[in-house]
This record gives C-alpha cells, sequence and structure tokens, in this order.
C-alpha cells in the first residue's frame, strides 16, 4: 500500500529490519520509558514487522502482526519516528496494513492494546474499547478492530522470520 509520500509493507530485507528495530527502541524504551533496555518481547518471535517508508526509503514507522491461536490477530508496538507525526497519516496507514494483511491471512479477530492517549485515534480507524487494562503501569485500552472496514488484500503470507534470510546475506558479507 502506498499514500502519496508513504509506502506501507512487510519488512522485506536486514536493514529494513533492523531500522524496525531501532524504531522500536527509540520509541518504547528511550522515549516513553516502558522498557528498561529494549522493547523485544515472546511475540517477536512469530509476528510479522510491517514498516512505513518515506519517499527516501527511510523507515518513518512500525508496527507488528501476529497470530496468537487460529484466526486471532494482534497488532503491536505501532509507532512513528517524532519526526513524523503530522495528523496521524502514517499511524492510519500502518493501522490499515496491519489489519487488511492478518485479514486476508483468515483472521476473523483483530486485537490491540492502546495506550489511553491513542484510545480516541483508534475510534476513529472504525475500533472499539472492549475493556481497560493496565500494562506497565500505564492506562491502555484492550481494542478490536471492525474488520468490515478492513478489506482483505493481496499480501501472500510469508515463513515466520522471513526477513531473517536477509539477516544471514548481510552477516556473510
Amino acid at each position: 500500500m502506498t499514500t502519496s509520500s508513504y509506502t506501507y509493507k512487510l519488512a522485506a530485507s536486514a536493514s529494513e529490519y533492523e531500522a524496525y528495530c531501532e524504531l522500536r527502541q527509540m520509541i518504547f524504551a528511550e522515549e516513553q520509558g516502558l522498557f528498561e533496555r529494549d522493547d523485544e518481547d515472546q511475540w517477536d518471535a512469530i509476528a510479522y514487522p510491517i514498516v512505513a517508508l518515506n519517499a527516501s526509503k527511510h523507515v518513518v514507522g512500525v508496527v507488528r502482526i501476529y497470530e496468537t491461536e487460529p484466526q486471532v490477530w494482534y497488532g503491536g508496538r505501532l509507532g512513528v519516528h517524532p519526526d513524523y507525526r503530522r495528523v496521524g497519516q502514517i499511524g492510519r496507514g500502518l493501522i490499515y496494513k496491519a489489519v487488511t494483511t492478518a485479514n486476508t491471512w483468515g483472521c476473523r479477530q483483530f486485537l490491540a492494546t492502546v495506550q489511553l492517549q491513542n484510545v480516541k485515534f483508534f475510534r476513529r480507524q472504525h475500533w472499539h474499547s472492549l475493556e481497560e487494562i493496565v500494562i506497565c503501569d500505564r492506562p491502555h485500552h484492550m481494542m478490536q478492530a471492525d474488520l468490515e472496514y478492513y478489506p482483505p488484500s493481496s499480501e501472500p503470507r510469508p515463513a515466520i522470520g522471513y526477513w531473517r534470510l536477509g539477516m544471514r546475506e548481510l552477516e556473510a558479507s
């Protein structure tokens, strides 16, 4: 998916994946202080990383999607580089790419834990709150996407960890 100045896609190379990890680190560990060292968790082993690229092909936004049980998907670690946080365009594009991709792969329910300050934004993107929860001592909402608003795309589903092939190629050179 491409909008006027941004492209939203599965991270497709080792360099895109490394930039994805670096931006997550900057946002969730350094900027927000949610994690001491990094924000990696058990879900990263099965997650598909999605990036937003600017016209210069730099990663300026990130999100991950993963299936916790058949047809139940989660989105997480949605973040946009501070220099690109304008009017929600990149966040909106990442959410759309995440949910339509999972919907293509057989999603019947798409969920996310959303920080309290972002709940209104998600409601405008056709999500509704299921419950209030606390994560990392901060208020969040468990939210669910309206799949009718997010039609399936044509994104083929790669093997989990597909981007690691590019990492091995990088390490070999």
